[in-house]
């Protein structure tokens, strides 16, 4: 899935930091899960993993493919019934394909009319399977988590949900297809959670791994399809890309004036041996000090701040990646 601020090509990075710096550690915490790219790869590392995301788009991934170890038994077929699905006869009023495409030319461009139709009828079915007992809550996420998935691949938009293209993309006209997630089995008793992140870090484990927003850019606003998708709630919308309107705050780390506060109890809460940061040095959080409030917490000597280079999200820029540098901050907590 391509996801603003996304850590696919900086997993091998953070696994290797375990490996170097954290010792004896069964269990993590991944507070910011995002799309669940890096609670996969602490799976893969044997690690026992507590995930999170604020945005319940975000936990439908990690509560259905993180969270388990095995995909449902029955999965082949339910995907096959969804994909070949009848988009003719809905149970409910197609909330999608109304608002986010286009019919007989107008409307908002960010799928084919089709290709929404179907996610209508595909998400309307998912839930009345749930609603008549015909699967359980494993299978329930399992099913949103491909449709989820599936979604970025048929997507009129450049990489977020901000805006769609006055164009359509090639990719767009491809038939929406849900595949099976890639459920990886580490023989524990994995976790997903849909809270806050200052009440995550009640959650006791060996590590915390903390991948915060960035910069002011909001995650909702840019992802807020998806987000309607997962909870099919048919919202108030509004403005030309018809985001949801919003019922709670921006995140405190997408705000210069809360930024440092929000660290400080990142920090300050976490009941872990071991933490790692994952930001750059274009934060709003002044690099610098970020370094000196983990130096702060942690045990003398087990500081560590390492940087790499990394691609700018948008990548058509020419130059862009000029002086831009992702980092972790890693340390044993006193």
């Amino acid at each position: 899935m391509r996801y603003l601020g996304g850590k696919g090509k900086m997993t091998q990075h953070i696994v290797k930091a375990i490996d170097d710096c954290c010792r004896g550690v069964e269990s993590i915490l991944d507070v910011f899960g995002g799309s669940g790219i890096v609670s996969q790869a602490f799976k893969q590392r044997g690690l026992r993993v507590i995930s999170n995301d604020c945005l319940y788009f975000s936990y439908c991934l990690l509560r259905g493919i993180t969270a388990l170890n095995h995909a449902p038994s029955n999965h082949s077929q339910l995907l096959k019934q969804l994909n070949d699905i009848d988009c003719t006869n809905l149970r409910e009023l197609p909330f999608i394909a109304e608002n986010y495409s286009p019919n007989d030319g107008i409307g908002r461009m960010f799928f084919t009319h089709q290709n929404a139709l179907k996610m209508d009828a595909v998400r309307q079915q998912i839930e009345q399977w749930k609603t008549i007992g015909a699967i359980d809550e494993d299978t329930y996420y399992y099913l949103l988590a491909s449709l989820i998935s599936a979604i970025p691949f048929v997507a009129n938009i450049t990489g977020t949900y901000a805006a769609y293209l006055k164009y359509w993309d090639k990719r767009a006209h491809k038939a929406l297809t849900l595949l099976p997630c890639d459920v990886i089995d580490n023989g524990k008793e994995n976790i997903a959670m849909n809270v806050d992140f200052a009440e995550v870090l009640k959650t006791p484990t060996d590590i915390v791994y903390a991948d915060p927003p960035y910069n002011s850019r909001d995650y909702l606003s840019n992802y807020h399809l998806l987000e309607t998708i997962a909870l099919y709630d048919n919202p108030e919308i509004k403005g030309t890309s018809g985001v949801r309107v919003q019922r709670r705050e921006k995140s405190v780390f997408c705000s210069k004036r809360y930024v440092e506060s929000a660290f400080e109890t990142l920090i300050n809460s976490c009941s872990s041996h071991y933490v790692i940061i994952s930001y750059n040095n274009e934060g709003l959080m002044d690099s610098n000090r970020l370094a000196d409030m983990c130096r702060d917490y942690a045990l003398p000597g087990t500081f560590v701040l390492r940087e790499f280079d990394y691609r700018r999200y948008k990548n058509k820029i020419p130059n862009n990646n000029a002086g831009l540098r992702e980092q972790l901050f890693i340390f044993e907590k006193r």
